[in-house]
């Protein structure tokens, strides 16, 4: 027999059935769902609000309340550029605009074409020693320069095309 092919909606159901469908648990239920496509689709938002009858600006009030929920799509690999004062002194904004430059982003745009890479700037990392800082993935490079930083974004590139 065939195996049936899968909609979204069948992910988002089984996260919804794992919470029982509790509308008490909305953040959890959002975070797994952020979890399965890295961001919340407006679909899927308003899925969501349907199966857990809340209205739909219920559901988006709490996805936009927490920084920690996002509405865009992100990429594969999410680049943190540090700009905290250690940082922005050594001159983190160059490795930004390299960044923008190299992935065709810009302050607007900040998820490659490709969805391969997302550009964040952050206003510190934790790591002033390692001045300037870039973190990729939640893997720390330190003492980072534009050249240094491209050089690794060109190695990525070269491991996910032979993928």
């Amino acid at each position: 027999m065939a195996k049936e092919k899968l909609t979204k909606f069948d992910n988002v159901c089984e996260i919804l059935d794992k919470y029982q469908r509790n509308p008490h648990k909305l953040i959890p239920i959002l975070q797994d769902i952020q979890e399965e496509y890295s961001y919340l689709p407006e679909d899927i938002m308003t899925f969501v609000s349907t199966a857990l009858e809340i209205s739909s600006s219920q559901v988006y009030g709490v996805a936009t309340f927490f920084a920690h929920f996002t509405l865009q799509p992100k990429g594969k690999y999410i680049i943190r550029v540090c700009d905290g004062t250690a940082c922005h002194v050594k001159k983190s904004t160059d490795i930004i605009k390299a960044l923008e430059k190299e992935l065709g982003l810009s302050h607007t745009k900040n998820t490659s074409d490709d969805l391969l890479f997302t550009l964040e700037t952050v206003a510190c990392l934790g790591a002033c020693g390692l001045a300037p800082a870039v973190v990729i993935n939640d893997k720390v490079h330190g003492l980072m320069t534009p050249e240094s930083t491209i050089a690794l974004i060109k190695e990525i590139k070269e491991t996910e095309s032979h993928e």
